[in-house]
């Protein structure tokens, strides 16, 4: 699946009209939550029918395509499901427990209710919210590929404005198999080999150290910005009315508008940390056929609290993502190895030498190497990636890797380490 975005412009009164039909996506994905809760043995149809139910009861509900409604139940179960499945695996601590949404931002559309203008620049909705034509502004081409491919749009809102995201499947032109060259969409690029390999260390002063002696700092994009992240929060906080909170009245515009430019300032930090993972993941694939990476277990990690910002701030899972999604489309070899001793064991001579993580020079007792932590981890990593070469288990615990195509990637892989976004 290929996720194309654009974004979206019109008139405040179409604006207006995205956000009551978001409500009303989230209010029957509650309701739908709420009657699996309230009956026992309900499944994904049932869902689906209720919605029907719904419609009839709820003339605001009815005004939203059908499809519309159906991907509403379709998240309520996409959660439940997922909270079945903690339960079936024994994952230890909370199973996720499915939750009612209060504030969601998006509404997802399938192959009916839209419609898109003959140039492909613009897109009407034909549901009775009365959002009508929506003026698209990207970078991509959609005449490229055919109406049946489009299986779903998604309205998005965001701090700086609303976009339609694009979800093109690979073998929906002529309904046959994704085998079918007629109608596959294939981002595969061949590229002219490098007959070069490298090993990934991951940190936090160095963003990454490679077995070539290369260091590449951090850019801690989030520390930079964190005073004026608070100052906008303190902003933000003093137009707080907890009178109207009591009251359950709607705050001030005031309060509004700095909440938006809160907002803004935190999407800009998000924008950025992909931004440089993605043009990092570019270099680094380009330069190399084989690349060997951490498998870390980045949602345990930041559990720790006197590091969990530094980690956040990092984005490793991004600059993984996109490694992954960039060794696909160039038909390069990517590798996740398990982490464990890395950084521990001597890269010259293969003996352990223990040290903290204050300590950020190895200095070997047994060959008397001295090299840098990281770059002696990062030969350790390609060291164990290449000795996986030619066996099944190319990846960390012999899995896939969760390398996905398109803007907004998902997981593909069945990694516990890695947690991916799903499209």
């Amino acid at each position: 699946m290929i996720i194309y975005e654009f974004k979206c412009k019109g008139k405040e009164k179409q604006y207006r009209a995205i956000d009551e039909t978001i409500r009303t996506s989230q209010f029957i994905q509650n309701k739908c939550l709420r009657y699996w809760m309230d009956n026992k043995k309900i499944g994904r149809y049932d869902l689906n029918k209720y919605c029907a139910v719904l419609a009839q009861e709820f003339p605001f509900a009815d005004e939203l395509n059908s499809m519309a409604r159906q991907s509403a139940a379709e998240r309520s179960w996409s959660a439940i499901s997922r909270f079945y499945d903690n339960c079936k695996k024994k994952i230890k601590g909370k199973k996720g427990f499915p939750k009612f949404k209060k504030n969601c931002r998006s509404v997802e559309y399938k192959t009916s209710g839209w419609q898109l203008s003959p140039n492909r620049k613009a897109i009407t909705f034909r549901d009775k919210k009365g959002i009508g034509t929506l003026k698209l502004k990207g970078t991509y081409d959609l005449n490229y590929y055919d109406i049946k491919q489009i299986k779903r749009v998604r309205l998005v809102r965001r701090a700086d404005g609303y976009y339609a995201q694009f979800a093109i499947d690979e073998a929906a032109r002529c309904g046959g198999s994704p085998r079918c060259s007629d109608c596959r969409v294939d981002v595969r690029i061949e590229t002219q080999p490098t007959k070069k390999a490298v090993g990934l260390d991951l940190g936090l002063n160095h963003f990454i150290a490679d077995s070539n002696g290369n260091l590449e700092l951090s850019p801690k994009f989030y520390r930079k910005a964190e005073k004026q992240l608070n100052r906008a929060n303190r902003k933000k906080s003093k137009k707080f009315s907890k009178e109207r909170k009591k009251a359950k009245a709607r705050q001030s515009n005031n309060y509004r508008k700095a909440r938006n430019r809160y907002a803004r300032k935190h999407l800009k930090v998000s924008r950025q940390r992909k931004e440089y993972c993605k043009k990092l993941a570019y270099s680094v694939v380009h330069s190399n056929d084989v690349i060997v990476y951490e498998d870390l277990n980045v949602k345990g990690m930041i559990k720790n609290r006197h590091l969990s910002k530094s980690i956040s701030d990092a984005g490793w899972s991004t600059f993984r993502q996109w490694l992954e999604y960039f060794g696909y489309k160039y038909g390069k070899i990517t590798i996740a190895v398990p982490p464990y001793n890395t950084s521990q064991n001597c890269s010259n001579c293969g003996k352990k030498v223990k040290k903290s993580l204050s300590t950020r020079t190895h200095v070997c007792g047994h060959c008397n190497y001295v090299e840098d932590r990281d770059i002696n981890a990062s030969i350790n990593i390609l060291r164990l990636g290449l000795s996986t070469l030619g066996h099944s288990g190319t990846h960390a615990w012999g899995e896939t890797p969760s390398w996905a195509i398109g803007v907004n990637l998902s997981s593909n892989g069945d990694s516990l380490n890695q947690e991916s976004p799903e499209f």
